[in-house]
């Protein structure tokens, strides 16, 4: 059975949240950053991707890198963060247009994490690893949050919404159009919110998986220093920071493809090979599970396989599957997404209208948009035990760095 924590969070003063939160670290490159961060002296993202002060030509993962992040990590904390007094359980909710998803931010057993009771459907990256290891080490701290799915409990959710009734902590919206809301439960609704959370057997992991996999990796080495608790609360370095939110709040947007070239082929051999594999329609077919839509030479074609998937495969039945295994892969020659640098990814809510740019502008030679993979298909894939394709799920609205921070 999963087990939540409270714990003492280190978190921005109410005025400065909105300066202080930023973007997770991983979805922007060092120049995206230094842009959002430009005349916020406040923005966590000169804590969670210092090198943006740095020399354009800085090594990501130097040494001074890490130094710079904890420099300004201590100056915030001198200044505009705050220790809570004692150890408690956050809701925190996420509202993006009509949409709204609302969770239990606290922490969670790394030991469970270890033993599959939060289960993963990605590989990670060593490197990525390295450096989110290496951070939370530098600063003494997880910085952001993993974002966890639980089988949606009626007891858990009716607590949480009725927190949601009271006064906020923290409520703000950020650029990005995001609002971000923070709860405090009291001691009372703290230790139901634990006591209801027991009974829930599994955790996913939604997003965050190189959080989770580093935050693992800290406590090893933490533990091999002999390190104590930080802040003398049972939610010490052998637990991670995470936000676990209803399965039925949560969305999965489209992650769609686009290839810069044919590989070789001729417009008329690469559309032979396809209609092989697919039978083609004209058009932008309505989105659903089975219908991939291919933009290429001006037009839309809908792209349904000949060859039906087995819908008890859990894996091979996804559309990013069948488009992997029936024509980028044979067709396109493109084996390995995760470093083929032929292939870009676009996710979210951005639309067609990007597909068709970056092949009307010469960008990409094809441009593909995929039916999103649903929270079903994920939780199943969890409990196979099985991995994910690489680039499947884009989950948004996405949490923000540095509302609530877990010291370690």
């Amino acid at each position: 059975m999963a087990t939540l924590f409270p714990f003492r969070a280190l978190r921005p003063k109410p005025a400065d949240a909105a300066r202080i939160a930023a973007v997770p670290y991983d979805v922007v490159t060092t120049d995206e950053a230094r842009a959002l961060a430009d005349g916020n002296s406040l923005s966590f993202l000169r804590v969670s991707r210092a090198e943006l002060e740095l020399r354009p030509s800085t090594d990501p993962h130097s040494d001074a890198v890490y130094e710079r992040a904890a420099e300004n990590f201590a100056r915030l904390k001198s200044t505009s963060l705050v220790v809570e007094p004692l150890p408690t359980v956050y809701v925190y909710r996420l509202g993006m247009g009509a949409h709204r998803q609302t969770g239990l931010a606290a922490c969670f057993s790394i030991d469970e994490y270890d033993r599959d009771v939060i289960k993963k459907h990605e590989r990670t990256r060593r490197d990525k690893e390295d450096d989110r290891t290496r951070h939370m080490i530098a600063l003494g701290a997880q910085t952001g949050p993993v974002f966890l799915v639980y089988r949606a409990s009626a007891d858990v959710d009716d607590r949480a919404a009725r927190a949601t009734e009271t006064e906020p902590l923290i409520d703000f919206t950020a650029p990005d159009g995001v609002r971000h809301t923070l709860w405090a439960a009291g001691r009372a609704d703290r230790d139901a919110f634990v006591s209801a959370f027991r009974p829930i057997p599994a955790l996913y992991i939604a997003d965050g998986h190189h959080r989770a996999a580093s935050a693992a990796r800290a406590r090893d080495e933490l533990r091999r220093r002999g390190a104590g608790t930080s802040l003398g609360d049972e939610a010490d370095y052998h637990t991670m920071l995470a936000v676990a939110f209803p399965h039925d709040q949560v969305r999965i947007l489209p992650y769609n493809r686009s290839v810069s070239d044919l590989g070789g082929l001729s417009a008329e051999r690469f559309l032979q090979a396809v209609a092989e594999r697919f039978t083609v329609e004209p058009g932008l077919a309505t989105p659903a599970r089975g219908a991939i839509a291919m933009y290429f030479d001006r037009r839309w074609q809908t792209l349904r396989p000949r060859a039906r998937p087995d819908p008890t495969n859990a894996i091979g039945s996804l559309d990013v599957s069948v488009l992997q295994d029936g024509l980028l892969a044979p067709v396109l020659n493109i084996t390995d997404i995760r470093t083929d640098a032929r292939i870009d990814f676009v996710g979210g809510a951005r639309g067609t209208g990007v597909l068709e740019q970056a092949v009307e502008s010469g960008r990409a030679a094809v441009a593909f948009s995929l039916f999103p993979v649903s929270v079903a298909d994920l939780m199943a894939v969890s409990d196979a035990g099985a991995i994910m394709p690489p680039k499947s799920t884009w989950f948004e609205p996405k949490l923000r760095d540095g509302l609530l921070i877990h010291v370690i």
